[in-house]
């Protein structure tokens, strides 16, 4: 197989200080998280908030570092010392892509030149990036704060495919969208994968998106994953209660005693 991705038992803690010894046993956020990523797949990460999610998504795209186990990236540990890192996170806040008071049209042209090989080609290397995420010319010259939230998520998502990543990660892309911008932005990815190949892992909590657009889906509950493998096999046959409960809970067809016992055990 021609794996990109290997996580192996990776464990993430935060360290918790106490006011009187000043030390305190750390928190456990992750716990032996492993799988494996195929190259060109589109990957889904599934799961309540606090399970870990986020999280993992940092620590895959160098953000944070681990605790314990091993990342290998491209047959290599070493990858995140590159001058442009290969994973790049395209997170809910795109204030943490994009400047707000810069031109969009500067940033993009910035981030190409990270990998042009050829500087004549930038124009046209710009137009083809902001075609493929469908942001129209006239908005080239606005500047991060004169976008609407749609328009900056798209002029980020440009910005990122810029620097030519080899492994997209999408922090929760469909929240607080409508049904239609959802399908879009299914769509959108979807064309991405499709064009630029790049290998992609989309976190979201409604696993009925995931459905639609991934090969592959992990369900992650308190930290632990509790079930993976393609989407078919696990949409129709899950085998974990929480897998269950979420497909449940996506469906509205969540009875009270079962939402209520989902509660007591939080």
């Amino acid at each position: 197989m021609n794996e990109l991705l290997i996580a192996e038992n990776i464990n993430y803690s935060v360290s918790r200080s106490n006011l009187f010894s000043g030390k305190k046993p750390g928190k456990e956020i992750l716990k032996n998280i492993s799988f494996r990523l195929e190259r060109g797949k589109i990957l889904g990460i599934a799961g309540e908030s606090g399970s870990g999610k986020t999280t993992l998504a940092k620590i895959l795209a160098g953000v944070i570092s681990y605790s314990g186990g091993k990342l290998i990236f491209n047959r290599s540990e070493e990858w995140q010392k590159t001058k442009v890192n290969p994973v790049q996170i395209l997170f809910q806040n795109n204030g943490e892509i994009l400047n707000p008071f810069r031109e969009v049209n500067e940033i993009i042209e910035e981030a190409i030149l990270l990998k042009a090989q050829n500087k004549k080609d930038i124009q046209s290397e710009k137009k083809k990036i902001f075609d493929s995420v469908n942001f129209p010319e006239h908005l080239w010259n606005r500047k991060g704060f004169e976008l609407s939230g749609g328009e900056q998520q798209r002029a980020a998502l440009a910005r990122i495919l810029a620097v030519k990543p080899e492994l997209l990660i999408l922090d929760e892309p469909f929240s607080a969208q409508d049904a239609e911008s959802q399908l879009n932005l299914l769509n959108l990815f979807k064309e991405i994968n499709k064009v630029y190949g790049i290998t992609t892992i989309c976190i979201a909590h409604n696993v009925n998106i995931l459905k639609k657009l991934c090969d592959e889906i992990i369900i992650m509950y308190k930290g632990e994953i509790v079930e993976k493998g393609a989407i078919e096999k696990i949409f129709s046959q899950p085998g974990h209660p929480y897998t269950k409960f979420l497909m449940k809970a996506d469906s509205f067809e969540l009875s009270y005693e079962e939402l209520k016992a989902e509660f007591e055990n939080l």
